[in-house]
């Protein structure tokens, strides 16, 4: 019973910590586009010099705001042929087609709608555009993945939660008879109670080392070759903190389980 409550640990502390790995490279990649993300406010074919300025005070006045550049025509069109190269054609144009533009940050993304629809009501201003919408599904559809995550991570930790007890009580059972003769001569239920619940902490905290030995391993051997074919996506996650975070949840799922086992048969 003890292999078994450890093996479900471990069981258990390894999905726990990959899916909280996963979720952090997620989080990381998500906030790092999300950061990237402008506000291209094109302005009017027929605004003049003096509503371009106008508009850049007013952007600038703007506490939302962290950057606003202005990107002449000419400007925006020598930036798209370096971007496109050669897939990008310019022998066929009699005229520059781009607009002058402003290119916004925003120093909180949540905000962006809100500049997007503000900037637009500015006089000058022909069209506003950003990507946010796409990202924020995006993210929502991740949002809804992990909270999935989460209460399958749960069920696993309740199904060792009761093995660890069901092992703890079986303990208690086979020394029943020491544990009667112990409350006779006076001892108290937290004395009697302690070696059970270190007990539980143990097969908890043994079954989180396991689980870490494992995915240390798993971050050697796969995250490398994952990572060179996803080249864009940071795996950068602090493997002490998550380990420490996998070694308390094992040690606190002995801890419960143990107590509330043990509890049952004082109360008794």
């Amino acid at each position: 019973m003890q292999f078994t409550a450890i093996g479900t640990v471990a069981v258990t502390i390894v999905m726990l910590g990959t899916f909280l790995y996963v979720r952090e490279t997620l989080t990381t990649f998500g906030q790092g586009i999300l950061k990237q993300i402008e506000i291209a406010v094109y302005l009017d074919d027929n605004a003049t010099d003096a509503q371009a300025k106008q508009l850049a005070a007013s952007l600038a006045a703007d506490g939302r705001i962290t950057s606003a550049r202005y990107v002449p025509r000419a400007q925006g069109l020598q930036e798209m042929r370096g971007r496109l190269g050669r897939d990008f054609d310019t022998s066929l144009l009699t005229a520059n087609p781009l607009p002058n533009a402003f290119r916004v940050s925003v120093s909180n993304v949540d905000n962006v709608p809100d500049v997007a629809a503000s900037i637009g009501k500015l006089p000058g201003v022909a069209k506003v555009d950003y990507a946010a919408d796409t990202v924020t599904k995006l993210l929502r559809a991740a949002d809804v993945i992990g909270r999935v995550g989460m209460a399958m991570i749960g069920l696993l930790v309740l199904t060792a939660a009761i093995i660890i007890a069901n092992t703890i009580r079986l303990t208690v059972f086979a020394r029943r008879r020491e544990i009667a003769i112990m409350q006779l001569v006076g001892a108290t239920n937290m004395y009697i109670r302690m070696p059970f619940i270190a007990e539980g902490i143990i097969a908890g905290v043994v079954g989180a080392i396991v689980a870490i030995a494992v995915l240390a391993v798993a971050e050697m051997q796969i995250v490398p070759k994952i990572a060179s074919t996803l080249q864009f996506v940071p795996f950068h996650v602090n493997e002490l903190q998550l380990a420490g975070e996998l070694l308390a949840v094992g040690a606190a799922v002995g801890l419960v389980s143990s107590w509330l086992s043990v509890g049952r048969y004082l109360r008794a």
